[in-house]
């Protein structure tokens, strides 16, 4: 679904990213994890052509993301706050996204109807602009675009951040089933642990740039993690 070829950016001569090779396949549950400055959201940015590689490539269904803007169409994003159109409130801000997708209003009412626990009665019908939200809930409404859009790859960066706990809980059990009943292919990072083991099947780790670790998500997983990063 995703290739990542001889991967490098650097920025004013320190080298940011620098990853060989990186296959994610389709229906994949893809966790990202590492120390501030290990180059998690630059991945993400040069995988949705936000930012220009210094050398190689990503490609999406064989398609480099320079080259073909195809991939726009089937992929799903919120990595900040830049993503949001912050002068328009929530519900127009919905209504928007669903209709660049071809999202039926019937539609977007199911999704929203899923989302009436995470969105805890703080998004719909408030009458506020996005940018009076809290952080916490500018996140719920970027994510909730981002699935809005029905994509086949979801690429969210630290979705749990700015979160309380009880919408942190309800996030992984949406992204669970989406991965499960659509076998959307997700592109998750955080820097909770605990969070991205019960949600991803696979969890890389990034060190100052390069892939250091590669791991089929089990049980000792989160054992596994937590003693790489406190050695």
């Amino acid at each position: 679904m995703i290739k990542i070829n001889n991967l490098g950016k650097a920025y004013n001569g320190t080298v940011v990213l620098d990853i060989e090779s990186l296959n994610i396949k389709q229906g994949e549950s893809f966790g990202l994890v590492g120390n501030n400055g290990a180059g998690k959201t630059t991945l993400f940015r040069l995988i949705l052509d936000l930012i220009k590689a210094d050398r190689g490539n990503v490609e999406s269904k064989n398609e480099n993301v320079t080259n073909n803007s195809d991939w726009k169409n089937y992929t799903g994003s919120f990595l900040d706050e830049g993503f949001l159109i912050d002068f328009l409130k929530p519900e127009e801000y919905f209504d928007f996204i669903a209709k660049i997708n071809s999202i039926t209003t019937a539609e977007k009412v199911i999704m929203l109807d899923r989302f009436e626990e995470f969105f805890g009665g703080e998004i719909i019908g408030k009458n506020k602009y996005i940018r009076d939200f809290s952080k916490g809930n500018q996140k719920k409404i970027g994510i909730f675009g981002a699935i809005l859009s029905n994509p086949e790859i979801l690429i969210l960066d630290e979705p749990f951040a700015n979160l309380d706990p009880s919408s942190q809980f309800r996030l992984k059990t949406i992204l669970k089933e989406l991965n499960s009943d659509r076998n959307v292919t997700m592109l998750i990072s955080s820097h909770d642990l605990n969070h991205v083991t019960e949600v991803c099947e696979r969890i890389v780790v990034l060190e100052k740039g390069k892939l250091v670790n590669d791991i089929a998500t089990s049980t000792e997983t989160l054992r596994e993690l937590e003693g790489y990063f406190a050695s």
